[in-house]
Order: C-alpha cells, then sequence, then structure tokens
C-alpha cells in the first residue's frame, strides 16, 4: 500500500447532502501523457480528494487509470474520492445523454461519479464528431432544449450513476427554468470566475436557491490555446503580487484563497507537479477584508471563455446580466 498525502480541503455539503472537497484539480487542456501523472500527484502527494472532468476534454481514460491505480493500490477507497463530470454538447436528447453517462463510466472505470453536469446549455448537432462543423469551419448546432437534458441527468441520478447534479456555464435564468420544471433540483452551477470576473450576482442567486457554485479558471486560463499578446494577466496584478509577498506565497495561491474564502468551490489546473501541491496549500493563511476588497474591485465583466461563435443561439447564456 502506497503512503498518500492527508486530505487537505475543507468539506462543503451540497443541498442534497452529498460532501464536496471545496479545492480541486481541474483536467481542462491537460494533455494526453500527462493528466494522468497529475492525478496521481494531486490524490498520492498533493492531498486532494476532488478530481474534476469531462467527456470533452478526451482525457477521462487516463483519469480514470490514475484514480484506479490509487484505489487497487490500497491507498484510497473509491467513497475518498470525489469525481466531476459533464455531458456534452452533442448529446443533449434524453436518450444521448444516457449513451453519454455509460461511455464516461467506461472512461473513467467507476460504477457512478458523484456530480454530474450539463456543460453548456447549447447543444451541437448529434452523431457525429465531438465539435461537429460543416464545410466552412461553422459549428453545427442543434435546438434541442436543455431541460430534455436535465431529464437525463435525472435520470442517471436514479439509476446510481451520479450522487448529484448540477450545470456548467448556466445564467441565473436558465438555472431558474430548470428549477420550475425539475423533478431533482440542481446542486451546482461551475462557470468561469476570477477577479475579472468574480460573479457575486450569480453566486448570490445560486445560494439563494439552494445551489454552490465552481469557480473554473480561478487563475485567469493562463494556458488557454487561444490566448494573445496584450490579453490582461491576471497572475501579474500588481495588488495580486504584493499581496502574495506579504504572504510568502504565490500570485496562484492568493487567487485561489481568494475563491476558497468567498466559500465558492474552486479547481485550478496544472499538470506541473510542484504547483499541484503549492496549489491546495492555500489553507494556513487569511486574507483581510481590505485585501479581498481590493481582489473583487477587479471585476470588470471579462471572460477568457466566452465560446463567442455561438452567441446566435438562443441558449447562449452569456447575454444575461448574471
Amino acid at each position: 500500500m502506497s503512503k498518500v498525502a492527508a486530505a487537505i480541503s475543507p468539506i462543503k455539503t451540497l443541498s442534497n447532502g452529498v460532501k464536496v472537497p471545496q479545492l480541486g484539480l481541474g483536467t481542462w487542456n491537460s494533455a494526453p501523457g500527462e493528466v494522468y501523472a497529475a492525478v496521481k500527484t494531486a490524490l498520492v502527494d498533493g492531498g486532494y480528494r476532488h478530481i474534476d472532468c469531462a467527456f470533452v476534454y478526451q482525457n477521462q481514460e487516463e483519469v480514470g487509470r490514475a484514480v484506479n491505480e490509487v484505489i487497487n493500490d490500497g491507498a484510497l477507497k473509491r467513497e475518498d474520492i470525489f469525481i466531476t463530470s459533464k455531458v456534452w454538447n452533442t448529446s443533449h436528447s434524453f436518450a444521448r445523454v444516457a449513451e453519454n453517462v455509460t461511455a464516461t463510466l467506461q472512461q473513467l472505470k467507476v460504477d457512478y461519479v458523484d456530480l454530474l453536469l450539463i456543460h453548456w446549455p447549447f447543444g451541437y448537432q448529434e452523431g457525429g464528431d465531438i465539435f461537429p462543423k460543416d464545410a466552412n469551419d461553422t459549428v453545427l448546432t442543434s435546438d434541442i432544449d436543455f431541460l430534455d437534458t436535465w431529464r437525463g441527468l435525472e435520470q442517471a441520478f436514479e439509476k446510481g450513476q451520479t450522487k448529484a447534479i448540477g450545470v456548467s456555464n448556466f445564467s441565473a435564468d436558465q438555472i431558474k427554468r430548470i428549477l420550475d420544471n425539475c423533478k431533482i433540483k440542481p446542486v451546482m452551477n461551475q462557470v468561469e470566475c476570477h477577479p475579472y470576473l468574480n460573479q457575486t450576482e450569480l453566486i448570490k442567486f445560486c445560494r439563494d436557491n439552494g445551489l454552490e457554485l465552481t469557480a473554473y479558471s480561478p487563475l485567469g486560463s493562463p494556458d488557454r490555446p487561444w490566448a494573445k499578446a496584450g490579453d490582461p494577466l491576471l497572475l501579474e496584478e500588481p495588488k495580486i503580487t504584493a499581496i502574495a509577498k506579504k504572504y510568502g506565497k504565490s500570485p496562484a495561491q492568493v487567487l485561489i484563497k481568494y475563491q476558497a474564502q468567498r466559500g465558492v468551490v474552486v479547481i485550478p489546473k496544472s499538470v506541473t507537479a510542484e504547483r499541484i501541491k503549492s496549489n491546495i496549500q492555500v489553507f494556513d493563511f487569511e486574507l483581510t477584508a481590505a485585501e479581498m476588497a481590493d481582489i473583487d474591485s477587479f471585476n470588470r465583466g471579462h471572460r477568457f471563455l466566452g465560446l463567442e461563435h455561438m452567441k446566435g443561439h438562443k441558449y447562449y447564456p452569456f447575454h444575461a446580466a448574471f
């Protein structure tokens, strides 16, 4: 049996009683050949117990291999590890949800995930590529109602394939529509969230309606494939670097702590062993109220992941105020 680092993250209890470690490892844009080692480092050496995945990341097989090696080695039990996955846009019809969930469980080599989300409120054309496009490189979409997708998640919950269900990248109005038409209520909304887009109004809405919020890209997604010169760099903000120096921490740790101190679930991504271990070391200091206010003051409604090519879709979420 391998010795594993003790769990570090505080635990939050969702509205349905499921417990989620507040800090997890994100796996978006983690290349094949790297995510396996990242997950092993996080679980064995880093004290992580929460891994965030998605079908579209196309690396769930490696995540599953890492998770199962840790379990089969006797280092951790399945119930020690909180796994999130997401149903992709090409599986929004009720029947396709079931296929997507089955594929995810097969890829991860688990009997259930702890949290299953609708990845985006809009759908893509089903039955083909993950990113279906026409001859002009335009994404082919579908008009499937996300309420149909939600019924598929409810079925997965009823079958025991997930312990909790929720959404990702949904606006408040879209969440309200689910709440008004569901059998099983969503418990989570996972969205882009960082000081340039602090999501304060959406966090309040979610909490008022029984959902928690997970912050993805909490560091401003500096390794996003479409980054260009002149984009704002959150990690280099002078106030952030000054706060980091005061506490003997990195700017990344300050940004992660900001989210944790707000009570938000946060999933920084890294494939670098030292950064993975560093990113979770944020529960040994507290930011002052003035520092939290300073960080909040960066808010400018800036999205690094706006999916502007989908602005014409009737379920595009970001036309809403929050």
